[in-house]
């Protein structure tokens, strides 16, 4: 089932679920992060945190070589004022390819308090606190993927399951589970609830993702898309006379890589329109146009003040010669690090997305898919009544969405109940 929603900023995620002998998955949006932490993490404002308060269990590194007993400390967090013991349900939502502070005081905890449930969130291998190894080496780093992070989900289940039991002096008691995450952590929600054997067909790889870069010149409209193609070519033009001081200009003369700064001007036009900001972006060039105004200087006030300061880029992040040290000093290692990012505009070379099969033959899967986020080509986005993009150009469509949401969480939480029924 897929829906779709737009609003001020909405990024593409899947919600899932995951109920007691089976699974259950849905994704929620969250609010880009403001502050110094930036998109990757950092200091929380007062109320954005339902907890903050860390908990530890002993995670295995290798689920797939039985004779290797290592373990490594992974964080997480819990929060039960809303439960509703001991039959509520039990929300586990994912934390992703980012630091995990604590879990987030969105539209989840709205849910939480609706149906009685403890929330839990556990943080992703090899992020935040939650890496085994002090060193990034190649070798050390052979224990990163989604794999591994399934099968981390699958243990931290059945432990906190028994963590739970034993606070409520229950034995044997099995909850009904409901799996949570946006983006990527959406796309785990959806293989978990798919179950480990039926990974292999779950992913389509889709090389040269030309989707993405549609759909951001979509978002832009003709005016600011041809804006930012002339920002392109005056750039590389630029670039090639002296190079130091437009790097400068765009506070990014530690890139040394010409393909690296680049790298960081596109994405820094990609995050405007992934996450609801899209006036920040084509406004002041739209304006400059038809004043005569620098593009350049325009589009790097707006990298400046946006991007990196109200965004909290970091500009490292960006550096490939960084990006080779293996004690870097932070793990918010998001898309640029561990993950392959997109092209825009013809900057960055071709590379491969992956993306939800369109054929999932799996129940009870909500996907959610903002209409103006670039990712939403790589998702699931047609199987249902609800999947109707014309009804999705206000925020009222994410109302409606997080309602059919709730809907669907009441309806498996009461088949789940039912004692014949089978999962």
């Amino acid at each position: 089932m897929a829906s779709s929603a737009v609003g001020a900023a909405v990024a593409a995620v899947a919600v899932l679920l995951l109920l007691a002998p089976g699974a259950e998955p849905i994704g929620l949006w969250l609010p880009p992060p403001t502050g110094g932490g930036g998109r990757l993490g950092g200091a929380a404002a007062p109320g954005r945190y339902l907890t903050q308060e860390e908990r530890w269990m002993d995670q295995t590194l290798d689920h797939f070589n039985p004779t290797d007993h290592r373990q490594f400390k992974q964080r997480y967090y819990e929060f039960l004022d809303y439960y509703r013991a001991p039959k509520g349900p039990i929300f586990l939502y994912i934390c992703g390819e980012s630091s995990c502070n604590g879990i987030p005081n969105s539209y989840l905890a709205v849910m939480a308090k609706k149906f009685g449930a403890a929330v839990v969130s556990p943080e992703h291998r090899y992020y935040g606190k939650s890496s085994p190894f002090e060193s990034l080496t190649t070798e050390n780093l052979r224990f990163l993927s989604s794999k591994q992070a399934l099968f981390d989900l699958a243990v931290f289940r059945q432990y906190y399951q028994e963590t739970l039991n034993a606070k409520y002096n229950r034995s044997g008691a099995d909850s009904s589970w409901f799996v949570f995450g946006g983006s990527y952590a959406g796309a785990l929600s959806a293989w978990f609830r798919l179950k480990f054997p039926h990974l292999t067909w779950v992913v389509l790889a889709v090389y040269n993702f030309t989707d993405f870069d549609k759909q951001v010149g979509d978002s832009a409209g003709p005016e600011c898309k041809a804006a930012l193609q002339e920002v392109t070519r005056l750039v590389d033009e630029q670039l090639r006379l002296d190079s130091r001081s437009v790097k400068v200009l765009f506070g990014a003369e530690k890139l040394k890589n010409d393909g690296d700064f680049l790298f960081f001007l596109a994405d820094a036009a990609a995050i405007g329109f992934q996450y609801g900001s899209p006036d920040a972006v084509c406004s002041p060039l739209i304006n400059a146009k038809k004043t005569g105004r620098s593009l350049v200087e325009t589009y790097a006030q707006y990298v400046q003040d946006f991007f990196i300061r109200r965004w909290g880029t970091t500009v490292s992040s960006y550096d490939q010669e960084y990006l080779k040290n293996t004690t870097p000093d932070d793990t918010n290692f998001g898309g640029s690090k561990f993950a392959v990012r997109l092209p825009i505009f013809k900057w960055h070379p071709k590379t491969i997305a992956f993306a939800l099969q369109r054929s999932i033959q799996a129940s009870k899967i909500v996907f959610t898919n903002g209409s103006q986020d670039p990712w939403r080509h790589a998702s699931k986005q047609k199987s249902s009544k609800y999947s109707d993009p014309s009804n999705c150009s206000s925020p009222a469509a994410v109302s409606t969405v997080r309602k059919q949401i709730a809907s669907h969480i009441s309806l498996w939480l009461s088949q789940c109940q039912e004692p014949t029924r089978a999962w």
